[in-house]
């Protein structure tokens, strides 16, 4: 028996070794048949590990920080996406890319851009030289496979996909981008490569200021802090107190972590809300709660990202009503999460 023993135990060996050899053998032809983009990282193999030690570090080297940049440090990016951008808070490039071309419905109420179809990118700077993409675009549901197939042509990773609108008209999908590489200028032409697959138009002039019907003093006192009029529209920001790391890569504040309220005005002082909560796990059944008690339908809920730290979940939501109203309904849900006014 101890003979029979040896010899298996001999047999599985040599089988072992032989299955490593043709693993090694193996290895450069499906690497070749596989490449990576040279312009772009994968989420998550940005050079770095996700567990944070408590030191500021992940498992494999230190988490890196964005870098002041202007507006002239993203001219051939802008270039490439065929229309200029502005800067946030130093840091973040930012471009829009509103859905003018579609005539959206959703509850009876006619979609305005500014409301909810507005494809947002934003570019990063890092001290290690890289350029982090991230962006959430409006899609057709006629347009999603096609432009998913050209964006993982040209590297360009998707976090999320998901709806912001309850039975509209007609069928949107809201799809988020991820990019991380040493050529933002590639990572730019990779995400223009699937805009082009959609109707997206051309930028166009900023439309005069309108006047808002809203009582904005009441919903700016029920929700504790000021908004901003764009686009016809009234809107209200909350940020994470947290620092929020994906991988290894820490985001500057709000960015991607940012609980929006958005208000249109639809007559007589009331509104259409569109809006997200951004929430760790603990906090999204509070959340969740406090708007179906203030009379808020829910969309969704889902995450935005692949690999952030803290982890965070999304609730999109929707109600039409006084906008007074609808802002003191929003307050528990605000209450419920460690946000802070935007400033």
């Amino acid at each position: 028996m101890t003979g029979d023993r040896q010899r298996d135990g001999g047999a599985r060996a040599i089988t072992s070794r032989r299955r490593l050899l043709a693993a090694a053998a193996l290895a450069p032809v499906l690497a070749a048949a596989n490449p990576v983009p040279a312009h772009a990282l994968r989420t998550g193999a940005t050079g770095a590990g996700h567990g944070k030690d408590g030191h500021g570090e992940d498992g494999h080297g230190k988490r890196v920080r964005p870098v002041p940049t202007g507006l002239d440090d993203w001219a051939d990016v802008a270039k490439a996406l065929g229309r200029p951008g502005n800067m946030l808070r130093d840091t973040i490039y930012h471009t829009g890319f509103p859905r003018r071309d579609l005539h959206v419905v959703s509850d009876g109420v006619v979609v305005t851009p500014g409301l909810a179809l507005g494809t947002h990118v934003a570019f990063v700077r890092y001290a290690d030289g890289t350029s982090m993409l991230m962006g959430d675009v409006v899609v057709t549901e006629q347009e999603l496979q096609r432009v998913t197939d050209a964006w993982q042509a040209h590297g360009i990773e998707q976090a999320a996909l998901h709806k912001h609108l309850l039975a509209q008209t007609p069928d949107l999908w809201w799809t988020h981008v991820h990019g991380h590489g040493h050529d933002a200028v590639a990572l730019a032409r990779g995400l223009r490569a699937g805009l082009d697959r959609t109707g997206t138009p051309p930028p166009a002039p900023p439309l005069p200021p309108a006047p808002v019907d809203l009582d904005m003093a009441g919903m700016e006192a029920a929700l504790g802090t000021k908004g901003t009029i764009e686009d016809g529209l009234y809107k209200i920001l909350f940020v994470r107190r947290e620092t929020i790391a994906d991988g290894h890569l820490i985001l500057p504040p709000g960015l991607g972590s940012t609980s929006a309220f958005n208000f249109q005005p639809v007559g007589g002082g009331r509104a259409a809300l569109s809006g997200d909560c951004a929430m760790r796990a603990d906090e999204v059944p509070h959340v969740l709660r406090a708007l179906r008690r203030g009379g808020i339908k829910l969309v969704e809920l889902h995450n935005h990202h692949l690999s952030e730290d803290p982890r965070l979940f999304f609730t999109h939501f929707w109600a039409v009503g006084d906008g007074v109203e609808l802002a003191r309904a929003l307050r528990p849900a605000v209450d419920a999460t460690d946000v802070v006014p935007n400033t």
